[in-house]
């Protein structure tokens, strides 16, 4: 009888598994602020990989590299990062203080994370621009990372409704035809109508530029999925592809 129970049971169990739609993974770089005032110069900055829109948080190991950069400067934050719990999960945090106008761009570099269910390891670079006291240059330059997106709407003093458009980057050269994700940083605001809904997919144009329209206030998160030019071990050690994931947040405001 408990042989005639395996396969119906393992059927079921299969089933489920794959009606159950695969999460998207996003490296998150969150300030407690999306902007600096005269009366708050100081924010915390948030860093953790996790799915934003289920608040489903994953183990995130001290960053490779973690810095900001600014005014054609990069200050390295690695020193001053304090492991954190982010989604229940292990995460890093820094505190800064602004001391002068312009733009402050954010970044981490993380350390290749291993994900069996899509057999490959994952590294997103991560970014979130944060101006000061009034100063609005600097925004679309940038940082260096291996890849990245560059904002072509200025990304902050933004409303919902507003489109996001952004230039994908890898090994400084545009991507044609690069599929974004989208995912609102939600936070228990709202329910999806439907799996589909959770994780957006727009693809940018021959040119790597794409636009995207955000619907809610909040942090709205963009990833530009690639497959990397070089390979990384998995657990028992064979030779694994490995995606690299270009990481935009943003900030919408609600209208008033």
């Amino acid at each position: 009888m408990f042989r005639n129970l395996v396969k119906p049971i393992f059927t079921a169990v299969l089933c489920l598994t794959l009606a159950t739609p695969a999460l998207a993974h996003f490296g998150m770089t969150i300030p407690s602020q999306p902007a600096a005032t005269m009366t708050q110069k100081k924010a915390e900055i948030d860093f953790s990989f996790s799915h934003p829109f289920a608040g489903v948080g994953m183990e995130l190991v001290k960053p490779k590299q973690c810095g900001v950069a600014y005014n054609g400067t990069t200050t390295d934050l690695l020193p001053q990062l304090n492991k954190k719990k982010i989604m229940d999960h292990t995460g890093w945090n820094v505190n800064y203080t602004f001391k002068r106008p312009g733009v402050y761009t954010f970044f981490m570099e993380p350390e290749p994370y291993w994900e069996p269910a899509e057999d490959c390891s994952i590294i997103h670079y991560t970014k979130v621009a944060v101006p000061a006291f009034g100063g609005d240059e600097g925004w679309d330059e940038p940082v260096g990372l291996k890849t990245e997106i560059i904002p072509m709407l200025r990304p902050f003093g933004n409303y919902a409704g507003n489109a996001f458009t952004g230039l994908v980057l890898l090994d400084g050269k545009p991507v044609p035809n690069a599929e974004v994700e989208v995912e609102l940083y939600n936070q228990g605001r709202f329910t999806m109508p439907g799996e589909y809904h959770e994780t957006q997919l727009v693809k940018a144009d021959a040119n790597g530029i794409f636009s995207f329209t955000c619907p809610q206030s909040g942090w709205w998160g963009f990833a530009a999925l690639n497959e990397a030019d070089f390979t990384l071990p998995n657990p028992e050690g064979k030779q694994k592809s490995v995606e690299i994931g270009a990481v935009f947040w943003t900030y919408m405001h609600s209208w008033q």
